[in-house]
């Protein structure tokens, strides 16, 4: 009925080296997660994509970023507002209030171009790219590439997100306007940054390693 079974485990010397161990890898995730989601990498282009669901300190960003680079052409993208119940409009989208805010801010309405997607609730940023790929087939664009600009750690979703929709014949940048509602180099010591930090990197692993869509048509 019973039997006698050798077992090993760690001495209490390993277990001091796996916490050890453990710890040099939370510390190095620490320090290292905000510049790897936080991740700003401009092509040469002359289209910059803004995605219109950021914060005015973003817009902001958007219309120096363009000023500075000497861009053509800016695209707000974005699906129905948050909380308005799904799509009934192209003016109740990111897209729109994205264009409308750039506008206000300065940059000429010609040139401010708002690209609205249908789609709410899940998978947004892709939804949005592809709504922006379709734009540029239709309109007879023949983008080679372009830069997009979001709100801080969620830039490396974005990048991800994009360079997806529109496969390898695009090159996609990205840039990454910083949040002046906590300090990047000390994320952890403000719950604004604690909640972006972790939710950005469950959702970056989420698109990385299970969200795999067609790949995008020509």
């Amino acid at each position: 009925m019973l039997a006698r079974r050798e077992r090993w485990g760690l001495s209490w010397r390993g277990r001091l080296v796996l916490l050890f161990i453990l710890a040099l890898a939370a510390g190095a995730w620490v320090l290292n997660i905000h510049p790897f989601l936080a991740q700003t990498k401009r092509v040469d282009a002359r289209i910059l994509v803004v995605e219109g669901w950021v914060h005015p300190f973003a817009i902001r960003t958007a219309v120096e970023e363009f000023h500075e680079h000497h861009y053509d052409k800016v695209f707000s993208t974005g699906g129905p507002v948050v909380g308005s119940g799904g799509y009934f409009n192209d003016f109740n989208t990111s897209a729109s209030v994205g264009a409308e805010s750039l506008v206000q801010l300065g940059l000429p309405k010609e040139l401010v171009q708002m690209v609205p997607s249908h789609v709410s609730g899940r998978d947004r940023t892709f939804s949005s790219a592809l709504a922006l790929r379709e734009y540029f087939q239709t309109n007879g664009l023949a983008v080679k590439s372009f830069n997009v600009l979001t709100e801080d750690a969620h830039a490396r979703r974005t990048w991800l997100l994009f360079q997806k929709a529109f496969g390898r014949e695009v090159t996609v940048g990205i840039i990454s306007a910083p949040s002046p509602e906590y300090d990047a180099k000390h994320w952890w010591r403000y719950s604004e940054g604690v909640r972006e930090i972790l939710g950005e990197s469950i959702a970056y692993l989420y698109a990385a390693l299970f969200f795999h869509p067609a790949a995008p048509q020509t």
